[in-house]
């Protein structure tokens, strides 16, 4: 009489299966909070530090998607920027700009008539941190 194992090792499979998705069931939810407390396994990223001059992440509601709402974080960055150099001013300059201003200024950076791409957000960042070095080395002087 010749007996299969096969049985035995579903059951066997199904416990792991099982056992799994009871562990994942009970991890810990990841939290936002920054402490030191924070699990190795969690996803949550601890906020930067606020900093009064610098653009704010646009509210939700300006555009459809993260990357067209950053698009526009780093136009308006250009346009403080541009502004601190013309007026060789060295204040913040962040409260005389409004997200409508960066909507505005689209056509002057659009690349593309893709309505979801209009514009590089990886090259309109390289264009703010520039522009940005410029006017701290030139309020350094």
């Amino acid at each position: 009489m010749t007996r299969s194992l096969a049985p035995g090792r579903a059951l066997g499979l199904a416990a792991l299966v099982l056992s799994i998705l009871h562990n994942a069931a009970s991890a810990q939810t990841p939290s936002t909070n920054p402490s030191g407390d924070t699990p190795f396994n969690s996803m949550a990223i601890a906020r930067d530090q606020t900093d009064e001059c610098r653009v704010p992440k646009p509210p939700t509601d300006l555009a459809e998607t993260a990357y067209l709402r950053n698009g526009y974080r780093a136009i308006l960055r250009i346009l403080i920027a541009e502004e601190a150099l013309a007026s060789e001013t060295c204040t913040c300059l962040l409260d005389q700009f409004a997200w409508d201003q960066a909507l505005a200024a689209l056509p002057r950076f659009q690349t593309s008539d893709n309505p979801r791409l209009p514009f590089n957000v990886l090259e309109l960042y390289a264009k703010a941190d520039a522009l940005e070095a410029q006017v701290v080395e030139a309020c350094a002087e």
